[in-house]
């Protein structure tokens, strides 16, 4: 008798893991903000929604993130004036059809295949537009509790919008498009190295003719509570093609506060 109700004791508890690792839902809010004033005046706000969807033979992720900055600009006559100096925006969708396991652990680090797209929008960027869809692979090179690691490729297609200034007064910049076939390459490496801190590694590559957008997030995140973490993070987002005057590498530092529920 006692053993039946061990058994069965175990039975709920592992039933219980796994509703727990395979929530509907797994939505990750991120905050932070700057403002300074005095001799040097800037307002600073970045923000993050990372939202995953768990189903039974899809992972699905929906990102939204922004960046809004102003600063107190030193003009001509010495007089000075706070100016809008970034304001970005960008929006991605990602679907992924698990290809094997039935079992929902098991499904959940299974080979997929893929389709993204994303929206990017950057007021004082290399681009003042960008969007990409893509179809694809991907796969886990390695997966334990505290290691997670994946990778995909695929081809897709690339629209963007960039900013050209000229030399005539009546027309003084014009918009130039490109679009075209491109190659994308994504990984993301996670490391669990503490019961409650985690370093992040994502890194994505979209080669096209025009234009190689390499876009890369680097942070650390360590637990506040069970639900709210404070993370480091450092962004890189670079072109190989930008318009004149234009800076190929741009670079974002932040800390933030990332509510989980």
């Amino acid at each position: 008798m006692l053993k039946i109700k061990l058994a069965l004791v175990l039975a709920a508890l592992s039933t219980t893991a796994i509703a727990e690792e395979l929530r509907p839902w797994e939505v990750e809010v991120e905050l932070g903000a700057i403002a300074t004033s005095g001799n040097t005046e800037t307002t600073s706000l970045h923000g993050k929604l990372d939202a995953k969807q768990n189903l039974t033979n899809f992972r699905n992720q929906y990102i939204i993130s922004s960046l809004y900055k102003k600063d107190e600009v030193l003009q001509d006559d010495n007089t000075k004036t706070k100016e809008k100096t970034a304001d970005k925006y960008l929006v991605s969708a990602k679907s992924a059809y698990l290809l094997e396991g039935s079992h929902p652990k098991d499904g959940d680090k299974s080979s997929y295949l893929f389709g993204f797209a994303s929206y990017t929008h950057d007021e004082f960027g290399a681009y003042q537009t960008y969007e990409t869809i893509a179809l694809g692979y991907g796969d886990w090179l390695y997966s334990t509790d505290t290691i997670n690691w994946f990778v995909e490729a695929g081809p897709g297609y690339f629209r963007g919008e960039k900013v050209v200034e000229t030399d005539d007064v009546n027309n003084p910049y014009y918009i130039e498009t490109e679009k075209g076939a491109l190659l994308r390459l994504a990984t993301e490496f996670e490391w669990k190295f503490s019961q409650t801190a985690v370093f992040k590694q994502i890194v994505s590559v979209e080669s096209a003719s025009d234009n190689t957008r390499i876009l890369s997030e680097t942070s650390v995140a360590a637990s506040i509570t069970n639900a709210m973490q404070m993370k480091v993070g450092f962004a890189v987002a670079s072109d190989s093609k930008v318009a004149p005057g234009k800076e190929k590498t741009d670079t974002i530092t932040s800390a933030t506060l990332v509510y989980k529920f």
